[in-house]
């Protein structure tokens, strides 16, 4: 499997996780694309670093080519389902409001 299909998959999964399997519709939300590009800036400034000096590298016949910043597509791809896919479980796995909190153990 090329890094750019374990990409799409990973996007693809994060996606019907939110939307169709824990239902909690993360991608739905405003809130979610004002915050997107804050996680957005800190990916590209960090993936940069990374693979503009060279600390990280690709290989060519894995990936498309296509590079924001440094960052090959990919990158980007895999960041945006691990951020939906953290705050779709963090929404659907926190406790009702007004529950009370847990005593300390």
């Amino acid at each position: 499997m090329t890094y750019t299909a374990a990409a799409v998959l990973g996007v693809i999964s994060a996606v019907v996780l939110d939307v169709a399997v824990l239902r909690t519709r993360v991608l739905l939300g405003r809130v979610f694309w004002c915050s997107y590009p804050i996680v957005l800036a800190f990916q590209l400034l960090s993936n940069g670093i990374l693979t503009g000096r060279g600390v990280v590298l690709y290989n060519p016949d894995a990936i498309l080519g296509i590079r924001l910043v440094y960052a090959p597509i990919e990158d980007l791809a895999f960041g945006f389902a691990l951020i939906v896919a953290t705050l779709a479980l963090w929404v659907r796995l926190r406790p009702p409001a007004g529950s009370p909190p847990e005593p300390d153990r």
